[in-house]
């Protein structure tokens, strides 16, 4: 039997992201009705953590434990990864021994590396260029709150970062129009946006990009390994924070989502992030139902 891996948005089909959504919907809740669902029931999944995490560990971990499996923490500091051990040996060996392999990490490459030698479904819970278990969630959210994201606009306003980009495989696979506003040096991968440009176009302006929007989304200025450049980087994204100015120019219903965490005052004023349009807390506990409705998805016969 050919091993799914989940390492972009795009490893799956339309029909099967929708599967995945509804499945997430369903899966929370029978946990808040306390129904037992135990379909990976003496299986692992092994976590692998090269990059530090509250929601990805957490929602991993909880999910599978909820699954009725096991999930077991790597970190470099207490494995032979942070010693210099090939990535193909370590997914040979790691993928024997497990039923799946979970991975935060740098490059993309890395993901992509395991998924070519391992034996079980690789999930990427997030690579320096995507981060799909966090649109996983986000879509699910929206779902909940507006109904279907097909046809909707969604803009993105800050760094053209793993979430912008998956923000652009999403806008590809679930149908959406998506405007990304962003300072000039900070775009995503130009190739991404050409092959997505009947959907998908960068606006310099974070008011005009928010006009008639159903949704705007943010993310730090300086994600992690970016730190040096705080400084930098709050010049450079003075104007592109989402404040009650910027949510007014969309539409009167429009949602606000952040992945976390946030640094209020910087990319998202205080007043947005805890006001009545942010789904943020939504958002972060879909992380886990989400990932659960994946893993069985991946994982169970």
């Amino acid at each position: 039997m050919t091993v799914r891996h989940f390492l972009t948005l795009k490893d799956l089909s339309k029909e099967e992201l929708q599967i995945v959504l509804e499945r997430g919907i369903a899966l929370k809740r029978m946990q808040r009705a306390g129904e037992i669902h135990e379909p990976l029931k003496n299986k692992t999944l092994a976590m692998i953590f090269e990059k530090s995490s509250t929601r990805t560990r957490i929602s991993f971990e909880t999910g599978m434990t909820q699954l009725g499996g096991h999930a077991l923490f790597l970190s470099p500091r207490d494995t032979q990864l942070g010693r210099g051990e090939p990535i193909e040996d370590s997914a040979r060996v790691i993928s024997s021994m497990v039923d799946g392999i979970m991975i935060r990490t740098f490059e993309h490459e890395i993901v992509q590396t395991m998924a070519k030698h391992s034996r079980v479904p690789i999930i990427n819970a997030l690579t320096d260029d995507y981060h799909p278990c966090q649109l996983l969630a986000d879509m699910q959210t929206f779902y909940e709150h507006r109904g279907s994201i097909q046809g909707k606009t969604v803009t993105w306003i800050g760094d053209g970062n793993n979430m912008c980009q998956s923000y652009i495989n999403a806008a590809e696979m679930y149908d959406f129009k998506l405007r990304i506003a962003c300072p000039e040096g900070y775009d995503p991968r130009p190739e991404l946006v050409a092959e997505n440009a009947d959907r998908v176009e960068i606006i310099r302006n974070a008011k005009e990009a928010a006009t008639n929007s159903d949704l705007l989304v943010t993310d730090v200025w300086a994600s992690m390994g970016q730190e040096e450049e705080q400084r930098l980087r709050q010049r450079a994204f003075a104007d592109y924070q989402i404040n009650a100015e910027v949510m007014a120019c969309a539409k009167d219903d429009a949602l606000f989502m952040h992945c976390l965490p946030a640094h209020r005052d910087e990319e998202v004023s205080a007043e947005v992030i805890d006001g009545k349009q942010s789904v943020v807390w939504d958002e972060a506990e879909n992380r886990l139902h989400a990932q659960k409705a994946l893993l069985e998805f991946l994982m169970a016969k």
